[in-house]
């Protein structure tokens, strides 16, 4: 059994330890990707590529299809 001194830093190391887990939790890659996966809301109407905002979509929608006509949605962006 640690006494003393020993003790006290054993225990902070476990603290530490079990913060760093508790820390970790909801991290994970799947959490990620589902969270990247929500904020591509706006999706190409002729290629299917998703984007997060208007302004994204237009420049993709400009520079990848020049030759087709802007939908409505980005003409007003």
């Amino acid at each position: 059994m640690a006494r003393g001194h020993q003790k006290i830093q054993s225990q902070q190391k476990a603290q530490e330890k079990a913060a760093k887990l508790k820390k970790q939790q909801g991290h994970g890659l799947s959490d990620q990707m589902k969270a990247a996966q929500k904020a591509l809301v706006f999706s190409c109407a002729v290629c299917k590529s998703q984007m997060p905002d208007p302004k994204t979509y237009k420049q993709h929608f400009e520079n990848k299809h020049p030759k087709n006509d802007l939908p409505a949605e980005l003409k007003a962006v």
